[in-house]
């Protein structure tokens, strides 16, 4: 364990948890009392909003950099890059995302996070419990410290091992042990300027569970269980003079999948693909939302790709190289298309709204049909929650204005003295 430091309210800090996945309209009294009775103590961003794609490692590096998608240079959960000439399809979850991506395009990120320019200030520490990629992109450069299941890091990248790595499960289980230390060695013994706790629930059950039924209701009530221990250590740290910011937020919320579409295979029906695995037309499936990368020198009549795609019953909205900065999408990189899958405002068995089109995963895996899904622009997986409590926000202040993840960390830069320009977001402290 490190000692404290920043003891006795000698310099401002900031303290982020998100919930994985909860969407704004399952925030209540009965099933998320903590988070709900936050609104009363903090302020409320009332039309809080994701990035596009809604994927976790995308909001990632949009919460780590204030920027969208166009500026950091992540595109998806699985994107393509270019190995040896060829389109080839990356899962920026995997562990080696972040060393591929910096061996193929020179950088991980192409804007600093939070982690890099706190760097000089008692740096960020990071506890995160979803995938390695959206764990790492929070500081792929290694400034600080992160910590997840498949290994954790601390300056220089340089490998935390044995007693000090952080051995858990993704879940609850695995979230609350997460949660537990956190709140012990984080928030009351280092006390690092930026300490945050990202949680994978409940978008792990949401993803294999109904929305609304009594198993999803249950990890809400978890989930705000865990939230409530870091407020108690916040809160401890308060009485002792110290000058905190809370921020408790997710990354997107969730729609019930009506059914998955493979549509590289579609696609090669249809004549627009040689294969399945070829490589003139690659589909990264992203959730709800699909990429599509294009090789010119292969593929010479693009616009029947966007016919076809505009003739599909599961296809919502579709964005070209023309428009892609209108939703925030990096151009370049052979990407010719990004599909926001259609959805609905039908409900689910359980009377929960919301459903879309989800694209089948790349390895031919998919989730159950009628659980919750997230990557599109449907109006429930674009209804993440954010609360601010502490200094520069009302008690109980309602915010309307429309808000998103970029928002994040020029907020927190703006608290600690440290506002930055030309970031995509704003701070927050400026709408309240």
């Amino acid at each position: 364990m490190v000692s404290a430091q920043n003891v006795g309210g000698s310099s401002p800090r900031v303290v982020l948890v998100v919930t994985d996945g909860m969407r704004r309209d399952f925030i209540s009294t009965e099933n998320t009392p903590v988070i709900a009775n936050l609104k009363s103590t903090g302020t409320w961003f009332a039309s809080h909003r994701s990035v596009f794609p809604s994927c976790t490692r995308v909001v990632s590096s949009s919460v780590a950099t204030g920027c969208l998608p166009a500026k950091h240079g992540l595109a998806g959960n699985s994107v393509c890059l270019i190995e040896d000439g060829k389109l080839t399809l990356h899962d920026a979850g995997k562990p080696q995302f972040v060393d591929d991506k910096r061996r193929l395009t020179g950088r991980v990120l192409n804007i600093p996070t939070m982690a890099e320019r706190l760097a000089s200030m008692n740096g960020a520490i990071i506890f995160n419990n979803v995938s390695p990629g959206a764990a790492y992109v929070h500081d792929p450069d290694g400034h600080g410290h992160v910590y997840h299941r498949a290994a954790s890091y601390g300056p220089g990248r340089v490998p935390i091992n044995g007693p000090n790595a952080l051995d858990i499960v993704q879940g609850i289980e695995g979230d609350t042990a997460a949660t537990e230390r956190f709140v012990d060695e984080v928030v009351l013994q280092r006390r690092p300027t930026l300490a945050v706790l990202w949680l994978s629930e409940p978008d792990t059950t949401q993803h294999i569970t109904p929305l609304g039924s009594p198993r999803h209701l249950e990890m809400l009530r978890q989930t705000d269980r865990n939230v409530a221990r870091v407020l108690a250590a916040v809160s401890q740290c308060r009485e002792e003079g110290e000058d905190i910011l809370v921020m408790v937020a997710s990354d997107h919320g969730h729609e019930t999948t009506v059914d998955y579409v493979d549509i590289a295979a579609e696609m090669v029906d249809a004549g627009l693909k040689r294969s399945l695995d070829s490589d003139d037309v690659v589909v990264a499936p992203n959730g709800t939302a699909a990429l599509i990368y294009v090789d010119p020198g292969q593929v010479s009549d693009i616009e029947a790709i966007r016919n076809f795609l505009e003739s599909q019953p599961w296809c919502g909205q579709i964005f070209d190289p023309q428009n892609f900065r209108d939703v925030g999408i990096p151009a370049g990189g052979n990407l010719a298309f990004g599909v926001a899958m259609a959805w609905d405002d039908g409900t689910n068995e359980y009377g929960v709204p919301g459903r879309s089109y989800a694209v089948l995963s790349a390895n031919g895996q998919k989730k159950p049909a009628g659980c919750g899904q997230h990557g599109g622009l449907g109006r429930y997986e674009q209804s993440p929650y954010l609360i601010a409590e502490g200094r520069g926000f009302k008690a109980g202040e309602t915010v309307t204005s429309e808000t998103s993840a970029v928002e994040i960390a020029p907020t927190v830069l703006h608290f600690l003295g440290r506002a930055v320009a030309d970031l995509d977001g704003r701070a927050l402290q400026e709408l309240n």
